[in-house]
């Protein structure tokens, strides 16, 4: 797994794309900082860019980083939470123009899957995770439903944990508002 995540944090640093398992399901990663390699990301998914993807971290103290105002209900649902859990946020901020939605508001969720935390913790900056498959078609529930053209359009396939056929449950999606307002996005 070492060398692995060796090789994932330069693909990232050199603004390129993995394939990687996560708390959920395989995603598409990406340096969330760098609008280029977002625009990758968007390009290999065929997707519009104006729906925004979320971003992977690895403690809840590093939220603040990348909004403006963390809403106090958002402590309580991370450490409540049992399964994986992604608030959207209001009002994000030094993460790459293209990742943020019309609104200003970015997607993010605090991994302990084992592999995506520690690449978190060695990348040191957030990482994009979106489903790993061409936009419209169905998400792979396990590394062996992806794609050829997903596994072919990005420049490191992590080799951790890709024998696993298991169906991971996808994350609660949650949105606050500025002023209080939640909005249950997915269950």
């Amino acid at each position: 797994m070492n060398d692995d995540i060796k090789k994932a944090v330069e693909t990232l640093q050199n603004g390129g794309l993995i394939l990687y398992p996560t708390d959920t399901i395989w995603g598409i990663g990406c340096d969330a900082t760098n609008e280029d390699a977002v625009k990758k990301v968007y390009a290999l998914k065929q997707r519009n860019d104006t729906k925004s993807a979320l971003v992977l971290l690895d403690k809840d103290v590093k939220i603040s980083s990348y909004v403006t105002t963390v809403p106090e209900m958002a402590w309580d649902l991370i450490d409540l939470s049992t399964k994986p859990l992604t608030i959207i946020y209001p009002n994000a901020k030094n993460l790459a123009k293209n990742l943020i939605a019309e609104d200003k508001s970015v997607g993010i969720r605090i991994t302990k899957e084992e592999f995506s935390k520690k690449l978190c913790e060695r990348f040191k900056k957030p990482i994009v995770s979106t489903s790993a498959n061409i936009s419209g078609q169905p998400s792979p529930q396990h590394f062996g439903e992806i794609s050829e053209e997903v596994k072919n359009g990005v420049d490191y396939v992590v080799l951790f944990r890709q024998e696993e056929t298991t169906n991971p449950a996808p994350s609660s999606i949650i949105k606050l508002g500025i002023d209080g307002q939640v909005k249950i996005i997915r269950e």
